[in-house]
């Protein structure tokens, strides 16, 4: 059993644990399921460096010259989806600790400049995180505020992000990070046994960093991404 489904199974187990103590107070605690939809979009500045072909050479453009290929972000986002459980303890001041499957994204551009009129191709990523936030938060009747940390631990991507730079490094080993740490915050509304929840998601740590090769232009011997997001979701109390 892998690392991220052996924390997934021990959280549930805490929250049945807290479930079962709490029945018997039958004050300020609730426990429910969650989901709803992730919109993110991929940080990483904007860096040239040299592109290389499959023997490990520096690629040659149509003047004969080492080719140099700009890498940019993009304001381009991804929509994922995201769902779970989660547990509440306390009334006005409550804790919320939460497990969640989450499918994120985004979208960077490659510039190739191999031709006398450069050629933008869009590269776009996916990948699938169990993501486990510990919020803290203040309500106030039907509204609440809540903020705190999440670690991410992916689980699966789409490759497309490792495809795309292997002509311009050989650090490919240990370049998706296998856990990510961030933060969100944000608000919620509860109307019965209902809740509808908007966050706002960054990170802390690097979904991927990349040692370049070659001698960059702009000095930038490395890329270095992040995943910024909003989230919003709908959760039922079962209790």
């Amino acid at each position: 059993m892998k690392i991220p489904t052996k924390l997934a199974c021990s959280c549930f187990l805490l929250m049945l644990i807290g479930t079962t103590a709490a029945q018997a107070q039958k004050k300020g605690f609730a426990f429910g399921i969650k989901g709803g939809v992730n919109l993110s979009r991929l940080t990483m500045g904007d860096v040239f460096t040299t592109r290389y072909d499959d023997a490990g050479n520096p690629y040659l453009g149509y003047d004969g010259k080492e080719v140099r290929d700009n890498l940019k972000q993009s304001f381009s986002t991804r929509t994922g989806a995201v769902g779970g459980i989660y547990a509440r303890f306390g009334r006005t001041i409550f804790i919320q600790p939460e497990v969640l499957v989450s499918t994120k994204g985004g979208t960077f551009d490659i510039i190739r400049n191999d031709q006398q009129t450069p050629v933008t191709t869009s590269v776009n990523i996916k990948y699938s995180n169990i993501d486990v936030p510990l919020l803290i938060g203040l309500k106030g009747g039907p509204f609440r505020i809540l903020a705190g940390p999440v670690t991410s631990f992916r689980i699966g991507d789409n490759q497309r992000l490792r495809d795309a730079f292997r002509q311009y490094t050989s650090n490919l080993g240990d370049a998706m990070s296998e856990a990510a740490f961030g933060y969100q915050l944000g608000a919620g509304l509860d109307l019965g046994s209902f809740s509808l929840d908007v966050r706002k998601e960054g990170s802390f740590t690097n979904l991927a960093s990349f040692e370049l090769e070659g001698q960059p232009v702009d000095g930038k011997s490395s890329v270095k991404q992040k995943i910024t997001s909003w989230q919003v979701t709908l959760g039922i109390k079962i209790f």
